[in-house]
Order: C-alpha cells, then sequence, then structure tokens
C-alpha cells in the first residue's frame, strides 16, 4: 500500500485504492448545497443569531433543527474533497493539482468575492430604515481592507469587508496548496511506512472511529468558531487530510464499512449527551474554557466523525450489496447528473439568493410557517434559474464558476 499519489509510481506500486467513481460522494455533495438554502433560509429566523436578514418574528427551534446538520455537513464536504485530492494528485502531479486548484477554486472565489460578496453586506445595512446608500456607493468600502495575517487564512479585513459564505473555498484552496509541496517533498519510502501501519491498524474493528480522538481534541482545546458552521478552520484541516489518507487504499474504506453501525450509535449517544450539555453550558460554550464547555465540545467533535463513519460506511453497504442495481438512464438520473456538475456554482450563488429573498419575504405580514417556505422555494428556484440561464451555457461563466468544459 502507498499513500503516496505522486505519479511516478508504476501501476504494480499503486496499492489498492479504488478508482471507480464513488456516485454516493456526488449524491452527498448535491443534497449538502441543496441543505445549505434550507439551513440559510432558517436563519432568518433564528433568536440567537445574527443573520444578515432577521425575521421580526423569531424561534429557538431553528438552532436545534440546524444543530442536527451542521454537526456532519461542511465536515462531509472536507472529507469528499480530502478523497478528491488524493486522486487529483496521483493523476496530475503536485504542480498540475496546484494549479488545477487555483483555477478551479482561485478563480470562482475572487469573481464571487469582487461581484457577489457585498450583496448581503448591504442589505444587512439596508435593513436600517436610516440607511439610504446605494449598492455603488457601498462597495468602496466593502472593499476597504487591511491586512490581519493573525486570522490566517482570512488575510483581508474590513469592517464591512467578508468573504461570507465563500469562507469554504477559502479555505479548501488554502489547504489543497498547503497539501501539494507536502506531498511533493515528502519521502515515498516515509510514506509507504506510514501508510502500511495505519492500514494494519484499521483492519482491527473500530478503528475507524479513532480519528474522532484528535478531532475531538481539537474543538475541546481549541474551541469553535460558529461563523465557520460551528467548526474550527482546523477541524476542517483535519477533516480533509483523513479524506485524503482515507483514498489512498481500499481497507480505510472496508474499516468504515465494518464500523459503520457502531459508529451510527456512538453519534448518536454522543449527541444526546453532548448537545444539552452545550445549550446547558453558559456564556459562550463554543469559546469558553469551563469544564462543562470542553467536555460538550470534545463530544461535538466525536460526533461530527462518528457520523461521518455512519454514513458513508452505511451508503458504501447498501452501494456494495449483491442486490445493489446500477442506476437505470432516466428523468431522476438527468436531474442528478445535472445538479452533481453544478454544485459549485449553486454553492456560489446560493446565499446572495437567499439574502435576496428573504430581504423581501420578511416585509410580508404572515407567520413563520408562511414565510419560511416561501423563502426557500423562491430562492431554490431562481438559484438554478441563475446557474442554468447566466453560468452554464457560455464558456467564460463556466470558467468563472470553476466548471470544467462540457458542463
Amino acid at each position: 500500500m502507498i499513500v503516496d499519489p505522486r505519479p511516478a509510481a508504476s501501476p504494480e506500486e499503486t496499492g489498492p485504492a479504488p478508482a471507480t467513481r464513488r456516485s454516493e460522494l456526488d449524491s452527498i455533495r448535491v443534497l449538502v448545497v441543496v441543505g445549505l438554502v434550507f439551513f440559510h433560509s432558517a436563519l432568518v429566523f433564528a433568536a440567537d443569531d445574527d443573520f444578515y436578514v432577521r425575521n421580526a418574528e423569531t424561534t429557538g427551534a431553528t438552532f436545534v433543527l440546524s444543530a442536527l446538520g451542521v454537526v456532519w455537513a461542511m465536515p462531509m464536504l472536507f472529507l469528499i474533497a480530502g478523497l478528491g485530492a488524493w486522486h487529483s494528485l496521483r493523476r496530475r502531479g503536485p504542480a498540475g493539482f496546484a494549479a488545477e486548484r487555483l483555477l478551479r477554486l482561485g478563480v470562482p472565489l475572487v469573481f464571487g468575492t469582487l461581484a457577489l460578496a457585498p450583496l448581503p453586506q448591504w442589505l444587512r445595512l439596508r435593513a436600517d430604515p436610516g440607511y439610504h446608500e446605494s449598492y455603488p456607493a457601498f462597495l468602496p468600502r466593502f472593499f476597504d481592507v487591511r491586512l490581519d495575517l493573525a486570522e490566517y487564512p482570512f488575510v483581508l479585513q474590513g469592517e464591512h469587508f467578508e468573504t461570507g459564505h465563500l469562507w469554504f473555498m477559502v479555505l479548501l484552496l488554502v489547504f489543497a496548496l498547503m497539501l501539494a509541496p507536502v506531498v511533493r517533498w515528502f519521502p515515498a519510502a516515509g510514506a509507504r511506512r506510514i501508510g502500511d501501519r495505519l492500514v494494519a491498524a484499521a483492519a482491527h474493528r473500530g478503528a475507524a472511529l479513532l480519528p474522532a480522538v484528535p478531532v475531538s481534541l481539537l474543538c475541546a482545546l481549541a474551541g469553535l468558531e460558529e461563523e465557520y458552521a460551528g467548526w474550527s478552520r482546523w477541524a476542517y484541516l483535519l477533516f480533509f487530510c483523513y479524506g485524503f489518507v482515507f483514498a489512498a487504499d481500499a481497507g480505510f474504506r472496508a474499516a468504515m464499512r465494518r464500523d459503520a453501525r457502531p459508529a451510527a450509535l456512538a453519534g448518536l449517544a454522543l449527541l444526546l449527551v453532548g448537545f444539552p450539555l452545550f445549550l446547558l453550558a453558559g456564556g459562550d460554550p463554543f469559546t469558553d474554557m469551563t469544564l462543562q464547555a470542553i467536555i460538550a465540545r470534545a463530544m461535538y467533535g466525536a460526533a461530527g466523525w462518528s457520523v461521518l463513519v455512519a454514513i458513508l460506511g452505511l451508503l458504501d453497504r447498501r452501494a456494495a450489496a449483491p442486490s445493489a442495481s446500477p442506476p437505470r438512464p432516466g428523468a431522476r438520473r438527468r436531474v442528478y447528473a445535472y445538479l452533481a456538475a453544478a454544485v459549485l456554482p449553486l454553492y456560489i450563488l446560493h446565499q446572495p439568493v437567499v439574502v435576496a429573498v428573504a430581504y423581501g419575504v420578511v416585509r410580508l405580514d404572515a407567520p413563520i410557517a408562511v414565510k419560511y417556505p416561501l423563502i426557500v422555494a423562491a430562492s431554490l428556484l431562481l438559484t438554478v434559474a441563475a446557474y442554468d440561464l447566466l453560468v452554464r451555457r457560455t464558456r467564460i461563466t463556466r470558467f468563472l464558476f470553476g466548471m470544467r468544459d462540457g458542463h
């Protein structure tokens, strides 16, 4: 088994990592990105959140419901990105991988920051009846930035400037650019030895749960960051690295299938105990160093990894079952393929659309039960329409949104 993905290895040396595309991973990515429309729409009504647009009537129920997705959704995207990074590095080599990431992530990140990120901040200000500044007049204030290395990798800071929901792309790009030189210069023999030991360890029952320990410790001691979907930015680096390592050998995938049910039970137990502990910790449980807050964050981190193992392992079991049949062509399959190709553009587009829709909807004289589904439905429709009509049809717009030619 070889962890080193550099293309200099011969076919005999590449180990047993599977090369087939895992369709369930594409399905998860689509589910998470579509789910973000529901999540961000719910924040409009959250009693304990400072979203761009807030409804006059709020509810605490959104926090509980959102937490069920927050614990696994964004970590899953980073884990899947790590899996993809291994295969991309194997095909392209470190230099080619870095160049491809700069094009697929760097270009849409810059474009999204320039063209889309200012809108939610401006609408936040427009919620104040005394604010009358036009959007063009606001833009220079949005881009009035300073360099702050202490916030790495979010080194551009300003009174109004933010990357907004594009923080996900900032982290993905930085993690990829950190990974490429490590792979380039790390001794191949050392990678083989480490990989062999990890695969041997993964053969033991319950081993797929052990990566929860570093995640748990990091969450407990470094704290959580609410603005990054409730996880530390460096916890996401762990998930990304786990995905990269797990892609290198089929033994890791087998371990996740084997340990999926214990992981599901562990994740459920940790959430049932840790979530109330988190809510009752008082102060700021995301960063406070009280014993209760530390324990709650540790359980949150362990629950997050356990849920990832459970989801991936159980889905992989289903896909590998003898009775499983290949997907049949049809309308459903075509919709799935359409959305799978659209994941990154939909992610880039969705939050400005949600905020703009919510800005109008909250002014209606209607209960939350009417406003919430209205925001969700209109945002989904407009986001997909913007992708279909404004992004996917021309080469330049596909390039600006990180799409490959042909989609």
